[in-house]
């Protein structure tokens, strides 16, 4: 009898920073030749708060009020569309799959994929931000610099969510699917049509576990208060939580093989 090769199970990989950076600089390549991608990601939100500007053009109270909060939303959806599609495109193309043969591990791959989208985050809040305080004339009781952390922690969460809700999509066209059932929850329950002290007691308690809530009461909190307050601090660290939360069940979901 001819002795039967052993199989082994590839070892669990370490997080690698030359691996995840080499990954980014793969991803940012390939939106390098998307213009249209790039021009969702940086430009979109800056058209919507100027139409939203001079939707207000009568009552400038107005805009201050929502133009912060939409400042927080608006990076958070874009993100999320883009990331959901660009990720189940590496699926669906098999160069996902490829890619996991390869000396990668999970956690490289969403880390990887995490900076690039990141990168682009930081452009687009920074964008975003300048356009509404220095442009648009948006009155912010705090420091402009806490609004765009705000953004960018935004930014970052629906980046993570894109990733993870393309786990479950077997085409572009579901992973668009999933936005209502992901984002138009949190947009009518967040506090920015109505405050949700306000709402139905059922309602202002599932308000309390959506990450959008917090990211639109830590706008409002740079809005009206100079200081940086505990109020404030509490909200970006539940934002981030659950950016990573969700990053690491991206991770945990992300499949080998492609169906």
């Amino acid at each position: 009898m001819t002795a039967q090769p052993a199989t082994t199970t590839a070892p669990v990989r370490a997080l690698s920073p030359a691996r995840t950076t080499a990954t980014a600089a793969r991803v940012l390549r390939q939106l390098r030749h998307d213009p249209r991608t790039i021009a969702l990601l940086l430009l979109i939100p800056c058209l919507m708060l100027v139409l939203l500007r001079y939707v207000f053009d009568g009552s400038p109270h107005t805009f201050d009020n929502i133009g912060a909060s939409l400042l927080g939303i608006f990076p958070l959806i874009t993100m999320f569309l883009v990331t959901s599609i660009a990720t189940l495109r590496e699926r669906t193309s098999g160069t996902l799959e490829r890619l996991l043969s390869m000396p990668l591990g999970k956690a490289d791959l969403i880390a990887g994929y995490a900076l690039a989208f990141g990168i682009l985050a930081i452009i687009q809040s920074a964008l975003a931000t300048g356009l509404a305080v220095w442009l648009l004339g948006l009155d912010v009781t705090g420091s402009p610099w806490l609004l765009l952390l705000v953004a960018l922690l935004d930014a970052l969460l629906g980046t993570a969510l894109g990733l993870f809700v393309s786990a479950f999509a077997a085409s572009e066209f579901q992973a668009v699917q999933f936005m209502p059932a992901v984002i138009f929850p949190q947009l009518l329950l967040c506090g920015l049509f109505t405050p949700r002290s306000q709402m139905h007691p059922v309602l202002e308690a599932v308000s309390d576990v959506l990450p959008m809530s917090y990211a639109v009461d830590g706008m409002n909190e740079v809005l009206h208060h100079t200081d940086m307050t505990a109020t404030f601090v509490r909200d970006v660290l539940i934002v981030a939580g659950c950016a990573l939360l969700v990053l690491t069940l991206g991770a945990a979901t992300l499949r080998r093989r492609t169906t």
